[in-house]
């Protein structure tokens, strides 16, 4: 099944994977991202047909104006990855400015939460059996003490949700799933100020190695394909046994 999908966050990392992948099964796909122009045309230069709209997932009218662009250009929008993140700077908990905390919450939940509404709105209003993958982390349950313990927590809201709007949409036919990477070669790490980061910790992991974007993509792929038509409310862990 074709879908028309946004990704958020979609223009790099684990996001600009799930966007080729998706692509590559000839899905069409509006890209969601914060604010990397040339990621974004960088993107969209590689991907034809591929949409990107610059936007804030943490400002309704931004989520609002988001889907609006991605149906004029693709049509009803069917199925949504919310993969947009942050996690603020590495450190201790009681270090973590209040901006960061409340950043890291709009963005990682309220964001989720936002586009989730927008896409539930438009699916439950034309009878859309739409699919939804969240991205959570791995930190969720480890809790990532002395790194991030906050985004760790916002992840673990975010698997909560997943969990519970699953259950509360389910009889429509909209499946709701989430994905939950562990350590993968992204520049998030260098975003929050480590960027040898996976090198340093590849000894957590079971099988020794770090994650490639490609295989969380295949993860979220997977979700939103019919072959996981029986699959909602489920967290996928994708972390080399992490």
């Amino acid at each position: 099944m074709s879908e028309v999908l946004v990704v958020t966050g979609g223009s790099r990392g684990i996001g600009a994977a799930i966007t080729r992948a998706a692509h590559a099964r000839g899905h069409a796909v509006c890209v969601a991202y914060a604010s990397d122009d040339a990621a974004a045309e960088r993107l969209r230069a590689e991907l034809p047909g591929v949409v990107a709209v610059r936007a804030d997932v943490a400002d309704p009218t931004g989520v609002r104006a988001l889907f609006e662009a991605a149906e004029a250009a693709l049509g009803p929008v069917t199925a949504l990855v919310n993969n947009a993140g942050v996690t603020g700077r590495l450190g201790r908990f009681v270090d973590a400015p209040v901006a960061t905390l409340r950043r890291v919450l709009d963005v990682n939940v309220a964001g989720t939460m936002l586009c989730a509404q927008e896409a539930l709105r438009r699916w439950e209003d034309r009878g859309t059996a739409g699919r939804m993958v969240n991205l959570s982390s791995r930190a969720a349950t480890l809790g990532s003490p002395g790194e991030y313990v906050h985004y760790a927590a916002s992840k673990a809201a975010v698997e909560a949700f997943t969990l519970g709007l699953a259950k509360e949409v389910a009889a429509q036919g909209i499946r709701v799933n989430g994905v939950a990477p562990g350590m993968v070669h992204t520049e998030i790490h260098a975003a929050a100020g480590d960027p040898g980061r996976p090198e340093r910790v590849v000894g957590r992991v079971p099988m020794g190695r770090i994650g490639e974007p490609e295989e969380i993509a295949a993860a979220v792929l997977w979700l939103l394909s019919d072959e996981a038509s029986y699959v909602t409310g489920a967290v996928l862990r994708v972390g080399g046994g992490l």
